[in-house]
C-alpha cells in the first residue's frame, strides 16, 4: 500500500465501461488515496489528465524503472 506522496503505475488489462477513459495495456500512474480494501477502487489519473477512483481489477500493478519513472515524470510536467 503506497502512503504519503509515494505514486506507482499500474497496467490497464480491461476497460469494459471505461473505454473513453481507459485504454487496454496502457501503463498509468496511481496516485494514494484513502484505503478503498472494502470498494476494492484505486486512484489513476486517465485519458482526461485528471485523477478519478476506478475498479482495481481493471489494473495490475507494474514496478517501473526508475529511469523510465522519471520519464513518465518529464512527459507529464
Amino acid at each position: 500500500m503506497m502512503s504519503g506522496r509515494d505514486t506507482g503505475f499500474v497496467i490497464c488489462i480491461e476497460n469494459e465501461g471505461f473505454e473513453v477513459s481507459l485504454e487496454k495495456r496502457k501503463v498509468y500512474r496511481q496516485l494514494p488515496d484513502q484505503p478503498t480494501t472494502e470498494d476494492k477502487l484505486i486512484r489513476v489519473i486517465d485519458e482526461s489528465g485528471e485523477d478519478y477512483l476506478y475498479p482495481s481489477d481493471l489494473f495490475v500493478p507494474i514496478i517501473v524503472p526508475k529511469a523510465a519513472s522519471q520519464a513518465f515524470d518529464e512527459a507529464s510536467a
